[in-house]
Parts: C-alpha cells; structure tokens; sequence
C-alpha cells in the first residue's frame, strides 16, 4: 500500500475514533507514558501489508471490529458455570456477579444436554454433576431468580435440546414481567459441531437445521439483539483438532448457517448480526492470536463477497473464547492458573469480545467457589493492571505475527475447497453433510489428535509437571463433589410439578407442536407454549423423536 493510501486509511480510522463512544481513563504505561489508540506504519511511509491488516474498525476488521479497541469497551467477562440444581447455581452466578463478573454462561448437565429428564433411568448418577438440571420452565425461574434477565446477557452452551432451552428461558423472562423483544445473550445451539466434534445430538441433522432455521426466522423478527446461534469450534479444538482445523471447519458451519438463513429467504443483512462464534484459547499464545485475526478477515470477506452482505455489521465475527480445557493437567493443578492466564492474553490481544477463564481444578471437577474465584480474577488483573486494553491490536503489524495469520489464513481456505467440493451442489452446506455423513471431519480430528498424543509420549512436546519438571510439593486439592441427594431433590421435585400441572394442557400444547413439526409453521411459538405449560424438557424432546426418529452416527474404522 502506497504512502498515501495508508495516509488516507489513518484519517478513516481517525474519524471514526473520533465519533466513537470511549471508557474514561488514562491511557499511559505504568511509568506513565502515553500512549496511541492505534499504531501503524511511520508516516510518510508505505507498507504492502497494510491492504490486508487495515485498520481497527474497518474492513477486512483484521484489528478489530471498532475504531476504538477496548478503549470504546473492555471484554464482556463471562464465566461458564452450572453445577447440582438451579438453586445451587442462581448462588454461584449471584457471587460472579457480585465479585465483577459481566455476564453468564450456563453449564448444563449432560441429561439436559441429551434432552432427557432428570427422573429418565438414562440420566441416573448424571445429574448436576457437569452442569446445571434444567427439567422445566420452573427450573429456568430458579436459576435466574434474583437475577434481572433485562439487565444481564446470557449465553446457554448447549445444541441439540437448544431451542426448547431457549424457549424455557423466554417463560422464564417474561414471569419476571421482562419484555423478551429486549432481551441479549447468546444461544450455542450449533449442530454442526456436534456431528463433528462433541457428538450430542437427538435427531438427523435435517430436523436440527429445520429447528434452528425456525430460531434464526424468529429471533430476526421479534428479539433483534439476541444472538440465537454461536457457531463452536472450541468443542472441535478441545477434541483434537489444530488451530487450522478449528478455524476453518468453525467458518465452514458458520457458512452452512449463513446458507440456512439465505434459504429461508432471510436477508442476510438482518440474520448474519445473529451469528456469533466460540473459539478456544490454546497455549500456542501466538498462533492462538493470529487464528482469531485470520478469522475475522476470512469471515468478512466471505459474508461480503460470497454472501452479498452490505452492512459492517454482517461483515462483523463477534466471538467469545474459553481458554483451553484440554491444556489443563491434573499432575501439578497450580500450573492451570498460569496456563490460563497465558490462555486468556492470547484471546485479548487476538480482540475476543467476551472471555471465560477456566478454573485450575476444572480436570478434576466442576469448579470450587474459591478457584472460580482465582478464575476471575485472572481476567480482571489482565483487564485492569497490565495496561493490554489501551492500544487496539498492539500486533498488528509484527511480522512473525501477521506471517501466522496469514498462513492460517491459506490453510482454511484449502480447507473450505475441499469441504465443497465434496457437497453435490457447490454448498458449504452439501460439503458439511457429505464430510459428517462419510466421518471425514471426526477422521481428520483423530490424525491430528494421534500426531499431538505420539509427539507428547516421544517427549517431542513438553507439558510441564506431566512429562517434564515432575517434582512437586503439591497438596490434595479439595474439589467439588455434586452428592446423589442432588437427583433425588431434583427427581422429588419433578415428581410435585407435574402432579401439579395441568395435564391436559400440556399434552394439547405438545400436540400442536407435533403439528407444526409436521408442517410449515415456526415451531418456536408452539414450543413456547409447551414451555409455559410445564411441559418437561424430556417431554417435548421425546415427542419430537417419536416424530423424526434418532440419529445413529455410521460406523467407521
């Protein structure tokens, strides 16, 4: 790029600095040097980089979505949690709260996540114990009470029961007198990854499209900021995959829902807002850096020059990272808090908009109160003391760097060509169904996983306190532990709500959800009203798989 092109680039940004709302604060070093919001080449220079790193705020957003960094508004803090039962969980997300936490993020236990009751003989000895119960609307009540769904956002990480989730959560709203046209939060509801990665899915992808079609529709019509599709590739990640992996099968689902969406004859103007993203935070701190930059400029340039996307806000990925789970050991556990806090740097310095910090004992079990403690305060020492929020993307510009993202750059794009040139049609969509069908995507994950495991057992990859640097004075540490009185409370409970319901509505609300499953109408209304009549997330589940069947993943060896 030519001196006067970058010279032109900075008088952009520069206006659009200047109408931007900004945190006050003094934006100096801690000896007390001020410091730019942005930096860029030397003026009177030019740089052939600069056309495709930009300028925070601008397009291809390599830096950043806005002129202004964190300076305009820090990272949203938002830990994942959710253990025993809602009561038990409303306590630990008020204590977040109260200690600085931004928002929440609800864990579920694995019977929620498979759509399954908490009284289901499939769910004994799994209840609450890796997240949160959730049978019912009242359950939801519970979990959020004290807690003003109008003035918090929320993301839910779940997929396959996602949307009767949701539909608890906006009963759950509106018996708080909340008008749910209002509410902001995020819902995973990703069934593409689950194929892929996570495998906790109920149903044939095409009726988990069908519902999660119907979610995008209605969300774009009546809740206009929540976000009712977080596309994961951290579950893809934390089952192995390399960073290149991650990202491009994350973009490639992220484009097999911009194609959901264009489907339904939605403008994609008004629906891609809607799609957020999830990434892992892994220990490479570079590469994780420039993964999260090579995604917002491939994401941009696809929704713009594939999609037709017009408007900066569709061209926008907004994402949330978690540092990475799998990096954590349970030899030396004292060692996850610096691993996580290296973790949690990466995904600011990669521009991440919110962030989860996991907690050192998380290997062995949910969180205790006091290491969900350190966990927070690991991002509000980044956020507060080490100065890392003043300048927008301090790397850009740094050649090892931009090397980085641009080479993951190029490996996902040779990744999108051969996902669609397996579909039938020239579809993202048509690829991800033929590469989930023919287990190319789990194939490919469990390579790379094999390569990671051979060349940690060789001592080609070194992990402090498991293969190297061994001895230690650590101490037991004192962990949570879900007790089985949790079930039976949860079970006893379940038992009185629905003595305590009326049946008739239940079962005529379920009935006309069927119906519109069996037709064209949104199920999402429906759904609410199964919802509002205490209809059991089993229940509307169940109904629905005597309706679609179960889906059996084919065999592969």
């Amino acid at each position: 790029m030519e001196e006067h092109e970058i010279a032109e680039g900075r008088s952009r940004w520069q206006a659009r600095f200047d109408r931007s709302r900004r945190r006050d604060g003094e934006f100096r070093t801690l000896s007390g040097l001020e410091v730019d919001p942005v930096y860029g080449p030397p003026e009177g220079t030019g740089d052939p980089r600069m056309a495709r790193i930009g300028w925070p705020g601008e397009y291809p957003f390599t830096r950043g979505l806005h002129a202004t960094g964190y300076r305009g508004k820090a990272w949203t803090i938002r830990q994942f949690a959710g253990f025993g039962n809602a009561r038990q969980t409303n306590e630990r997300y008020k204590m977040i709260l109260g200690a600085g936490g931004g928002g929440l993020s609800v864990a579920f236990d694995m019977p929620t996540l498979m759509g399954r009751d908490s009284d289901d003989p499939r769910s004994l000895g799994e209840v609450g114990h890796c997240g949160v119960a959730i049978d019912s609307a009242a359950d939801m009540d519970l979990l959020f009470d004290g807690i003003p769904l109008g003035d918090v956002t929320t993301s839910m990480t779940i997929s396959g029961p996602a949307v009767p989730i949701f539909c608890m959560y906006l009963v759950a709203a509106e018996r708080q007198g909340v008008p749910v046209g209002g509410l902001n939060g995020t819902l995973q509801t990703d069934i593409f990854k689950e194929y892929i990665a996570q495998k906790e899915w109920l149903f044939a992808p095409e009726p988990h499209l069908r519902l999660i079609g119907d979610l995008m529709e209605y969300c774009a019509a009546e809740i206009p900021a929540y976000k009712p599709l977080s596309v994961s590739g951290y579950h893809i990640r934390e089952a192995g995959s390399t960073a290149a992996q991650e990202l491009a099968f994350t973009l490639a689902d992220g484009f097999g829902y911009v194609e959901l969406g264009l489907s339904r004859g939605l403008d994609v103007d008004v629906f891609a807002p809607g799609l957020s993203f999830f990434f892992d935070a892994h220990i490479d701190f570079f590469e994780e850096i420039a993964k999260f930059r090579a995604a917002r400029r491939i994401w941009a340039r696809w929704l713009r020059d594939v999609y037709g996307a017009r408007t900066e806000k569709a061209q926008w990925l907004r994402f949330h990272t978690q540092t990475a789970g799998v990096s954590l050991t349970a030899q030396q556990p004292d060692n996850n808090i610096v691993r996580t806090a290296v973790e949690a740097l990466a995904a600011v310095l990669g521009g991440t908009n919110s962030l989860h910090t996991n907690a050192l004992d998380e290997v062995l079990a949910l969180p205790s109160e006091k290491a969900a403690e350190i966990a927070l305060r690991t991002q509000q020492v980044i956020m507060e003391e080490t100065e890392v929020a003043n300048v927008a993307d301090p790397l850009g510009g740094a050649w090892y760097v931009e090397a980085l993202t641009d080479r993951l750059e190029a490996e996902a794009e040779a990744i999108f060509t051969k996902i669609r040139d397996m579909g039938s049609d020239g579809t993202m969509t048509s690829g991800i169904l033929r590469g989930i069908e023919d287990g190319w995507f789990t194939s490919e994950i469990a390579e790379a996983a094999f390569d990671y495991q051979r060349k940690l057992e060789k001592g080609e990859k070194r992990i402090v306190g498991v293969n190297c640097h061994t001895a230690s004075v650590e101490e037991p540490l004192e962990i949570l532990r879900v007790g089985h009185e949790v079930e039976i409370e949860q079970k006893r409970v379940l038992a009185e709500r629905r003595a305590a319901r009326d049946q008739g509505a239940v079962d005529a609300a379920l009935a006309r959800m069927v119906a519109a499953a069996r037709g064209a109408e949104n199920m999402i209304g429906p759904m609410v009203d199964a919802a509002r009549a205490e209809a059991t997330l089993g229940e509307i589940c169940d109904a629905l798989r005597a309706e679609w069947g179960v889906y059996a993943e084919p065999a592969r060896f």
